[in-house]
């Protein structure tokens, strides 16, 4: 009789981060989880939620579907 363990767990290679996770992308993670738990599924509603959760975009000011693209873009690579 074989008995098989759990699964290995695996990493996609889009998945891995090269380096280790910073406290601001720590930060806008558990935002962005909190805004997601909170029922947001539009563009509008993730910026409008971290906007309300006073989260400064990567400048400095309100977050803009603009500025969430293009960090979301940055931490992508």
């Amino acid at each position: 009789m074989i008995t098989r363990t759990a699964r290995e767990p695996y990493l996609e290679t889009h998945q891995t981060h090269p380096e280790p996770i910073t406290p601001y992308e720590r930060k806008l993670a558990g935002s962005l989880t909190e805004i997601f738990s909170g029922g947001a599924t539009t563009l509008d509603e993730v910026v409008d939620g971290l906007n309300s959760l006073g989260l400064n975009g990567p400048d400095g000011g309100p977050w803009t579907e603009q500025t969430f693209r293009a960090e979301m873009r940055r931490l992508g690579k």
